[in-house]
């Protein structure tokens, strides 16, 4: 391979990276390189603007093949091949039964079943008639007992004649998680954790490729945290798991195959990839320093799940789009399943049509696309192998403060973990409120016509918890648009007038600009071609009866026609508030004494702002 590569290549030059550099420098400007094109992730760790081959010389495990130790690159031999796994949120045993069998009739290959309601054997058999256990995975969701629940599984497959051997799926048993979400366990850590013993004589030998414990990791995301977080903590408690089994007596070959991880994919593309193949290189390093009798215990079984902190009531079809590329990043990363949850969930119950969105988008990414016959597509990417190595290394010195604090249930108790996620959380919910993030359709280019109150049909704000709370970042943004609709419904929509005048250029950037600024909070707005006067502006501004009147034009302008335009405007109608687009900072103080209510710009926290329109407003 080498001398081919040599042979391909020798008529190019090779140019170092000193060279490039020079290049870049002189293209800048002057510009500093640092703040121009190195990026600052929220995981506080620098990215380069390019990576070379001298990058990832370094890197040992880029030698190692897939399926081998230490896993980076997938635990498959031959295909790319994942699971397709629908969610099924009915409760009713036969009702759930219908649906999972058309899901199975239509693609599905893994079940994600709400198990709240099985009481009996009865009631299994009647979630479970006609569905092949041998070729279908089933994740066992919500039941009050899982070792109860246990029992009447190994029974329900014993009676049907099921081959043990090939029984997939999952418990979704994960006391630290609840621990975290309630700050207490749910009846004590002794009594939790002992349900992994119990568990494991129930159905740990009987089913070998079936896992009892599950570390949810998707609700650190889902709750805020940041992608080293959900991975550090994440494998704090797969770790924790391990520690309390072996101690008791559990060998290590037995247990570290019965733990199931599920990871968030977000919109993140590339560094979701590196999340899930960093993940694979640390589990395996943990479960090494327990000594398995032979490295495949290692390997980690995940599954991907579409984050639902990034979507939305409102465009609820960009969650289309979001949900497409999370899962063509969980199917590059190597995940084992994939579910992407229903598009339109965030207000209502998912009917058959955003099921079968959910289902026919990895049928896609399979099918049309491909995905599922290249093993590791990414492998040898100077960017993502780089983005892989950073969140490992940076995930693994988070892993290491919660083992020397304690481990993550002591951390978790005192409330380091629910803290740590605030703060991270907290920095994400102020980048969205301005904008530093986007949400489409949401913070950012709304579609201004839209109407969602009748659509709604269940709450939208987060179920509350004591301890981390997940959450969907578009909420409150989501909230205040739908209080104006409400508003609305006796009182028509608030109206915004765009009194455009001067410079054409500068007046169609700031009319675009407020059109999706007061868009965001569902106000109603008043498109006009411009005025080549101030009369004529200020006229049919007040026969628009708006609340607002945004006034659009450039800075420089801004001295002559604000002043004039809100003069008259207040002496016809003095409650009517007069706003400009822009933050003319020489002429501030001037156009304040002028009368100039407010101020809107790309500086402000959008969210606030908008809250106090609503509030001035009485909305």
């Amino acid at each position: 391979m080498s001398n081919t590569r040599e042979h391909l290549f020798s008529e190019f030059e090779k140019v170092s990276t000193q060279e490039w550099e020079k290049v870049i420098e002189k293209d800048l400007k002057g510009a500093d390189y640092a703040k121009k094109l190195i990026w600052k992730t929220e995981e506080n760790f620098s990215v380069k603007p390019y990576y070379r081959n001298e990058d990832i010389e370094a890197l040992e495990y880029l030698e190692q093949y897939p399926n081998e130790y230490p896993f980076v690159r997938g635990n498959k031999e031959k295909a790319n091949d994942w699971n397709i796994a629908q969610k099924i949120t009915e409760t009713n045993p036969i009702k759930a039964n219908e649906l999972a069998l058309s899901f199975i009739e239509r693609g599905a290959k893994a079940l994600f079943l709400n198990a709240k309601a099985i009481k009996s054997g009865k009631d299994l058999e009647d979630l479970l008639a006609n569905i092949d256990l041998n070729s279908i995975a089933l994740h066992f969701l919500h039941h009050p007992s899982y070792t109860e629940l246990a029992k009447l599984f190994l029974a329900h497959i014993e009676n049907k004649k099921f081959e043990k051997q090939k029984i997939h799926g999952s418990f979704d048993f994960d006391p630290i998680i609840y621990m975290l979400l309630h700050n207490k366990f749910y009846k004590n850590k002794e009594n939790d954790f002992n349900e992994i013993l119990k568990l494991h004589q129930i159905i740990g030998s009987h089913l070998p490729y079936f896992q009892y414990l599950t570390v949810n990791a998707n609700i650190l995301h889902n709750s805020g945290a940041t992608i080293i977080q959900e991975l550090a903590y994440g494998l704090a408690m797969g770790n924790e798991y391990l520690v309390y089994a072996t101690n008791q007596g559990v060998d290590i070959d037995e247990i570290a195959p019965k733990i199931h991880f599920t990871f968030s994919i977000g919109s993140n593309y590339f560094m979701e990839i590196a999340k899930l193949r960093a993940t694979r290189l640390l589990w395996a390093t943990i479960v090494e320093t327990y000594q398995p009798s032979v490295a495949e215990l290692a390997k980690i079984n995940i599954t991907s799940i579409s984050s639902s902190w990034n979507k939305t009531v409102f465009d609820a079809y960009v969650n289309m789009l979001r949900s497409t590329t999370e899962g063509m990043s969980a199917a590059i990363g190597g995940a084992d399943t994939i579910l992407l949850n229903s598009f339109d969930e965030t207000y209502k119950t998912e009917d058959v049509f955003s099921q079968r969105i959910a289902r026919n988008t990895q049928i896609i990414l399979k099918e049309e696309a491909h995905f599922d016959k290249v093993i590791d597509p990414s492998a040898g990417s100077y960017y993502i192998e780089n983005l892989t190595h950073s969140l490992a290394a940076e995930a693994w010195k988070l892993f290491l403060v919660v083992e020397e604090q304690g481990g993550i249930v002591e951390m978790g108790l005192s409330g380091k973990i629910k803290e740590a996620i605030e703060i991270s959380c907290q920095k994400r919910n102020n980048d969205i409120a301005t904008r530093r993030t986007i949400l489409l359709g949401t913070n950012q280019y709304p579609n201004i016509k839209e109407d969602m109150l009748e659509k709604v049909e269940k709450d939208i704000a987060a179920v509350t918890y004591e301890g981390i709370q997940p959450y969907r970042a578009a909420i409150p943004f989501e909230e205040l648009r739908l209080n104006t609709e409400k508003w609305a419904v006796k009182n028509g929509n608030p109206k915004v007038f765009l009194l455009k005048i001067g410079n054409l250029t500068m007046r169609q950037a700031r009319a675009g600009f407020t059109t999706n600024f007061f868009g965001c909070a569902g106000y109603e707005i008043i498109e006009t071609a411009g005025y080549t006067t101030v009369d004529e502006g200020v006229k049919d501004a007040l026969a628009s009866k708006a609340q607002l009147v945004v006034i659009c034009s450039s800075d420089e302008e801004y001295e002559t026609y604000a002043p004039e335009i809100t003069k008259k405007l207040k002496k016809e109608n003095p409650a009517i508030r007069s706003i400009v687009a822009g933050n003319p900072l020489e002429s501030l103080d001037m156009l304040k004494a002028a009368g100039i209510d407010d101020f809107i710009h790309i500086k402000l926290d959008v969210l606030k702002t908008l809250q106090n329109y609503n509030k001035l407003l009485g909305i």
